[in-house]
């Protein structure tokens, strides 16, 4: 528990060193804040090997559909081709999913890979953490080498956004598996989690009574200004510790504090990625996971957390895991627990056209295009065949992939798939080919290969093929 004023309630007594020294785990599994921040003198990589380009990974648990996204057969027979119809794109002969209207007027700008496999049938967070990522969150290799936190801001250099992060009022989802997994690094290169998944909201105190959990974003920045302007009347940080001083530093400076409070965004922007006018339910709340508000809570958030990841990564973030699929929204079986295609696409699909077109029109506008990489992808794909209930089964086969942004060449479709969408009839790329995309973005690897305190394992991730045109 991060404890900066961890006393008995009604105390007035003026803070001490022994309790601003009290700072610990800060929703990283027990590591401390101080020690996160240490993190910078164990990388030594220096900058010259950062390419200054980021990373936002918006994974899609639960598994979308490759057919009712981007790969949708329009003439394939009935009960294989999409359930949703199908869009011209912008880019002539090219088909999205019904559903993806707003994204398929910027294909232009997009890369589709139609050749992607995860080979991973299961509900898990593979490939994203497992083996092919040295069952390492993929931005742990990044904070390995960068530093675990910018030395100019304090801002930590990657992080994982839950729901929570930018709404206290939707129902707490299941991740199955631990996003902030760390391979063989150790709790220093953690991600920082702001929000459910971590402790920053959940566990941190400030001014509170020891047996309280603080969850309400808005007053813990309140909470900081006091505690701000107290300090700093005081002249207290003298007293402290380096390391221990950079930790309040981090929390009550312009840094993680500023880019997370998204009422410094404009209103206009605001608007522009609000995805809660979508939150409709009528027919989601006959499954399980739509009772429990899984897919009114994924509408009501997922397009902020695209607005705060961009703000992170313009502050300085280099890789953002975005987990916004609420237990697995993504799972469309049609059975108790899970809605069918047609509805489980108006529930979750609409909501990520949407949040994800804003994106794009805002990186496009900002002039950020060349600076931010989004991946979109889950952890396996759809059976080609519609099951007697009108959902699609695990399939590990074939998986949508969608790259925007980081430099890359837009209005590529890479690979192609048999004519039921069921397995690639092109060279498959896979995990292997995406991670080493995503260090080859943020690295300078002919650089990063000349530095000895570079662990050999990111150098030898570097060293798989890349997808076309990433490298």
């Amino acid at each position: 528990m991060l404890s900066i004023l961890e006393r008995q309630a009604g105390s007035q007594q003026p803070i001490s060193r022994r309790e601003l020294l009290s700072i610990g785990s800060l929703g990283l599994g027990g590591l401390t804040l101080p020690t996160l921040l240490s993190g910078r003198a164990h990388a030594g990589a220096g900058k010259n090997v950062l390419s200054g380009k980021s990373v936002i990974f918006l994974f899609q648990q639960g598994g979308p559909s490759q057919l009712e996204t981007f790969d949708p057969k329009p003439d394939a027979p009935g009960g294989i081709r999409t359930v949703n119809g199908t869009i011209q794109t912008s880019l002539p002969g090219v088909f999205f999913g019904g559903t993806m209207s707003r994204l398929a007027r910027h294909a232009d700008k997009l890369t589709v890979v139609r050749s992607y496999q995860t080979n991973n049938g299961g509900h898990n967070i593979r490939p994203f953490v497992g083996s092919d990522s040295l069952n390492a969150n993929i931005g742990v290799h990044y904070a390995r080498v960068a530093g675990t936190t910018r030395t100019d801001t304090g801002l930590p250099t990657n992080m994982v956004l839950f729901p929570q992060a930018v709404s206290d009022q939707v129902t707490r989802g299941k991740a199955r598996g631990n996003l902030s997994a760390t391979g063989n690094y150790g709790d220093t290169y953690a991600p920082f989690v702001p929000g459910a998944g971590g402790k920053l909201q959940e566990n941190m105190t400030v001014r509170l009574d020891r047996d309280r959990l603080f969850t309400d974003r808005r007053e813990l920045l309140t909470q900081l200004d006091r505690l701000n302007n107290q300090l700093d009347a005081s002249g207290r940080f003298d007293t402290i510790d380096s390391l221990t001083s950079q930790a309040f530093q981090l929390l009550l400076g312009g840094g993680v504090r500023s880019a997370l409070d998204l009422s410094q965004a404009s209103p206009k922007t605001l608007a522009h990625y609000d995805t809660a006018h979508l939150a409709r339910s009528h027919n989601w709340d006959k499954v399980n996971r739509g009772k429990r508000g899984f897919y009114t809570g994924h509408a009501k958030t997922l397009g902020r957390l695209l607005l705060m990841a961009r703000r992170l990564c313009e502050a300085g973030c280099g890789f953002v895991t975005l987990h916004a699929s609420y237990d697995g929204v993504w799972d469309m079986h049609a059975d108790a627990n899970n809605l069918n295609m047609v509805d489980g696409m108006e529930a979750v699909g609409t909501t990520f056209d949407h949040a994800v077109a804003a994106f794009i029109e805002d990186i496009e506008a900002r002039g950020l295009q060349d600076d931010i990489l989004l991946i979109c992808s889950g952890e396996m794909g759809r059976t080609p065949r519609i099951n007697k209930r009108g959902g699609r089964d695990h399939w590990g086969r074939l998986s949508p992939l969608l790259l925007y942004g980081g430099g890359i060449e837009g209005g590529r479709v890479i690979g192609q798939s048999t004519r039921d969408g069921g397995q690639p009839t092109s060279d498959a790329l896979g995990p292997r080919h995406l991670i080493s995309s995503i260090l080859h973005t943020v690295f300078d690897v002919a650089e990063l290969r000349l530095v000895p305190s570079v662990p050999t394992q990111i150098n030898r991730l570097t060293e798989h093929a890349t997808i076309p045109g990433m490298s």
